[in-house]
């Protein structure tokens, strides 16, 4: 077992994973899981720049992240960064950040890349399962893009596009400098056809109907899964691996678009940063259901951190096995 560390740093939250990996029996023993919310995506499709308050909040959790690492002690270390980091200007500024900090340079990987990890994640631990048949969607609704990927044991076919909770929230939600409480009917219909524009996209590269199982990643699924099961608090055990049928999605959507701030807020599994762009991120999932037609969504908590830690024992595995050793336990 190799100790690895992976970072996933998308646009509305940074994760951490530490982990004892073995790539060859597929087996991840989580041993640190933590989630920050820093709004990395802050204004960049308005400005096309990371904010100066958003950089500096992504690097107080790398400070933290980086404690947390050294006291697991983990060999290695990779750090994802996805959308945000993509399309700012002045991503030079966010690399040298976090290079300082945790001495890896982020990579900011492609759209493909994402879906790639988030595939891995999400479905390495189905294999054997009866009652989910393939192909497998595996559908990440992040802060700034959704990954849609399609598969059996392998990656068919992959595509990202420019619609998450945060992008939607702050291109058709946000007036004046303030979200809307709750949104017109006007801006509900304009970000629907924004989000139905892109599963046109994405269905010209990914075979969206044809899969059998959806499995749902990211923080506005999880959340939607909470708020189904009534959870007094957000409870990663419950929600992973649970079922949410399209009925209830969209009866959760409706409500929270219909909802006001406060209200939202009272959610007891509402983590505090997604208060203001749940009802986006839900709106992209039953637009995804309605779309190909599926009764229900499974939903995953392990996704593209779990595909980027196989990754990291991956690699040390190749390196170990090119040396003629392979890499001693940490443990």
């Amino acid at each position: 077992m190799t100790r690895v560390a992976a970072v996933d740093c998308g646009t509305n939250s940074i994760r951490l994973l530490v982990a004892d990996a073995h790539p060859e029996t597929g087996e991840l023993a989580e041993l640190d899981r933590r989630m920050t919310i820093v709004r990395l995506g802050q204004g960049v499709d308005r400005t096309g720049r990371l904010a100066p308050e958003a950089l500096e909040r992504t690097f107080a959790a790398c400070r933290e992240y980086a404690a947390v690492i050294k006291e697991h002690g983990a060999e290695r270390l990779r750090f994802v960064a996805t959308s945000a980091s993509r399309d700012a200007e002045n991503r030079d500024e966010f690399v040298r950040g976090v290079l300082d900090i945790l001495g890896v340079e982020p990579e900011v990987i492609s759209g493909d890349q994402e879906a790639e990890f988030s595939f891995t994640g999400a479905t390495r631990e189905l294999t054997g399962r009866h009652d989910l048949a393939k192909p497998y969607l595996v559908v990440d609704i992040g802060g700034g893009s959704t990954e849609f990927v399609v598969g059996n044991d392998q990656v068919r076919a992959a595509r990202s596009v420019d619609v998450g909770c945060v992008r939607m929230t702050e291109r058709h939600l946000v007036v004046g400098g303030a979200v809307t409480d709750p949104p017109t009917e006007q801006q509900i219909v304009a970000m629907r056809a924004d989000i139905e524009a892109a599963l046109d996209l994405a269905e010209r590269t990914v075979p969206l109907r044809e899969a059998h199982t959806l499995v749902g990643l990211a923080g506005s699924v999880t959340t939607i899964s909470a708020i189904a099961q009534q959870l007094p608090a957000y409870d990663p055990q419950a929600i992973h691996h649970s079922r949410v049928s399209r009925d209830r999605v969209r009866e959760i959507t409706d409500w929270l678009l219909r909802s006001t701030h406060a209200e939202r807020a009272a959610i007891p599994s509402m983590h505090p940063g997604r208060v203001d762009v749940i009802g986006a991120g839900a709106l992209i999932l039953l637009s995804i259901m309605d779309r190909i037609g599926t009764e229900e969504v499974v939903v995953s908590e392990h996704d593209i951190l779990d595909g980027i830690a196989f990754s990291v024992a991956a690699e040390a595995e190749a390196e170990a096995e090119k040396k003629g050793s392979r890499p001693a336990s940490t443990r």
